[in-house]
């Protein structure tokens, strides 16, 4: 009985060890796209009003929570029945990813009536609500995509593992995805709190610093969010289609993907936009 039990518990220890040590594997391989996330996310959590800014991210990260449910059963059964159905997956959520790029860029150069319209801006309570829903909804879509990417190069680092080890690893880098990145993007828009907490104690140089630092930290994260959903997008084109890597393969890997995003962003914008002037033909 004695022996018995020592046996399981040495049976429990190695599983443990062999999932720390996939977990930093898997965590290295992601590290990148978990750098992407982390801007692309902070890029979508800001924009609101100071008193709205942590339930809003509040509410993305339930959100996220979500996507991990139903993502990480996915990719298990997925990985163990479909496998051939994983790529064309990753490929769906690259168009997407391309298109919501390519569309911040038309904005940036063509905007929409409503585009400098900002949450915070906005006097109006219902507008002020349907602004967040918006925006909520719109990253909690972009989270998705970008959780089944990191979940599926998290699945492929551990595939000749035990089930529990893939399970442990995978749940894990889920979890990082989701309270990791998140918890970074609740301290970065209230940096300016930490900036007024400074000051009131007589840090009035690191304090004021910190305060003026952020709204130029929004700017530059919308930037650098926009182009990770293009790397990211173009990537999984350059990576998992042969054609586009061989067309591609001469150039720098950031450049290719970033151009193999430009071409499938720009042709998916160009279809919502015939797409949305018919449909506005037929009901006139």
């Amino acid at each position: 009985m004695a022996s018995g039990l020592l046996v399981l518990l040495d049976d429990i220890a190695m599983l443990m060890d062999d999932a720390a040590v996939m977990s930093k594997v898997a965590a290295k391989k992601t590290a990148g796209i978990l750098g992407d996330d982390l801007a692309v996310n902070a890029e979508k959590a800001t924009g609101f009003h100071a008193s709205r800014e942590l339930p809003v991210i509040w509410a993305i990260t339930k959100g996220s929570l979500i996507n991990k449910l139903i993502i990480l059963p996915m990719a298990f059964l997925l990985s163990a029945y479909a496998p051939w159905m994983i790529v064309p997956i990753l490929l769906l959520g690259g168009v997407y990813l391309c298109y919501e790029g390519a569309e911040k860029i038309y904005e940036w150069i063509v905007p929409h009536p409503h585009a400098a319209i900002a949450a915070e801006q906005s006097s109006d309570a219902e507008e002020i609500l349907r602004l967040e829903r918006d925006k909520i909804r719109s990253a909690v879509r972009t989270d998705f995509i970008l959780s089944i990417e990191i979940i599926v190069i998290a699945l492929g680092t551990v595939m000749e593992q035990s089930l529990v080890v893939q399970v442990a690893v995978v749940s894990f880098i889920a979890l990082l995805a989701t309270v990791g990145v998140y918890g970074l993007v609740a301290l970065l828009v209230r940096m300016d709190d930490a900036g007024f907490y400074l000051q009131g104690r007589g840090y009035e140089r690191i304090g004021a610093l910190l305060v003026s630092a952020l709204p130029k930290v929004i700017r530059v994260l919308g930037v650098v969010g926009t182009v990770a959903m293009l790397l990211v997008g173009g990537g999984m084109f350059v990576h998992h289609i042969d054609a586009v890597h061989e067309a591609l393969h001469g150039l720098p890997s950031l450049l290719a993907d970033l151009l193999a995003a430009l071409v499938v962003g720009a042709a998916a914008v160009g279809v919502v936009k015939l797409f949305g002037r018919l449909s506005a033909k037929a009901k006139a």
